[in-house]
C-alpha cells in the first residue's frame, strides 16, 4: 500500500478524478495545489489506442518544445574527429567513442540523452542492455542517430524531448516546470500532443488518444480533454 504525504492528500482532495478538465483549467488547478520545496516538473501521460504487442503500432520519436523544459539536459555524444569537435562546441557534456562505451558499460549513466553518429553504432550497439531499459538507446526515429550530431545536441539542450510507448501502450514525457506560466505549459503540451497525433500508426483503429493525464512530479494526476 502506497502511503502519501499530508501535502499530497490535501492536493488530491482538490482534484475531481471523475472529471475531465480543459487544458488551461487543468494546468491552473495543478499550479494552485500545495507545492513541495522544489520546482516540480509538469508531466503528461497518454494512453494510446494501440496494441503494444504489435511492432507496427509502437510509437517513438522526439519533439522540440517551444518553451523548453526548464532544466539542464545532460547529453553525451558518440563521435570522432570533426563531428566530435562540433558536438563539444554545441554543448555536449561528454564526447567519445570506444572509451565512452566502456564507461557506460561499467555502470555510468549520469546523463539524459545519448546521441550518436551512424558510424559509431559499432560502439553503441553493445550498450542495449544498459541504455534500453532506461529509454536512452539512440534511434533514428528520435533523431539521436544522425550524422549531424551538433544540431541534435543543440536541439536537445534547448528542450527537445524524446518519447516512446511502454509495455502498456502509454507515452510519458516531461513538458516543463511548475514555475512556467500557464500559457507556456499549455503551448508545450499542445505542441507535444499535436506532434503525437501526427504519429498515429495506420493500423490503429478508433480513438488514438484513449486517456490523457497531466501531473506535477509529486502531485496527483488530472484528466484532460484533448482531441487525438
Amino acid at each position: 500500500m502506497v502511503t502519501h504525504s499530508k501535502r499530497y492528500a490535501k492536493a488530491a482532495a482538490q482534484v475531481d478524478r471523475n472529471r475531465t478538465y480543459e487544458l488551461s483549467e487543468a494546468i491552473d488547478l495543478l499550479k494552485g495545489l500545495p507545492a513541495p520545496k522544489f520546482d516540480e516538473s509538469f508531466e503528461v501521460v497518454v494512453r494510446l489506442g494501440i496494441d503494444p504487442r504489435k511492432t507496427d503500432q509502437l510509437v517513438r520519436g522526439a519533439v522540440s518544445l517551444p518553451n523548453g523544459l526548464g532544466k539542464t539536459v545532460r547529453v553525451v555524444v558518440f563521435a570522432e574527429g570533426d563531428k566530435a569537435d562540433a558536438a563539444k562546441a554545441a554543448g555536449a557534456d561528454e564526447v567519445g567513442a570506444a572509451e565512452l562505451a566502456d564507461k557506460i558499460a561499467g555502470g555510468w549513466t549520469d546523463f539524459d540523452v545519448v546521441i550518436t553518429s551512424p558510424d559509431m553504432m559499432k560502439h553503441v550497439g553493445r550498450l542495449g542492455k544498459v541504455l534500453g531499459p532506461q529509454g536512452k538507446m539512440p534511434s533514428p526515429k528520435s533523431g539521436t542517430v544522425t550524422p549531424d550530431v551538433a544540431t541534435a545536441v543543440s536541439e536537445f539542450k534547448a528542450g527537445k524531448v524524446e518519447f516512446r510507448t511502454d509495455s502498456g501502450g502509454n507515452v510519458h514525457a516531461a513538458v516543463g516546470k511548475r514555475s512556467f506560466s500557464t500559457e507556456a505549459l499549455a503551448e508545450n503540451l499542445a505542441t507535444f500532443l499535436n506532434h503525437l497525433t501526427g504519429m498515429r500508426p495506420p493500423a490503429v483503429k478508433g480513438n488514438f488518444f484513449q486517456k490523457i493525464s497531466i501531473s506535477t512530479t509529486m502531485g496527483p494526476g488530472v484528466w484532460i480533454n484533448y482531441g487525438g
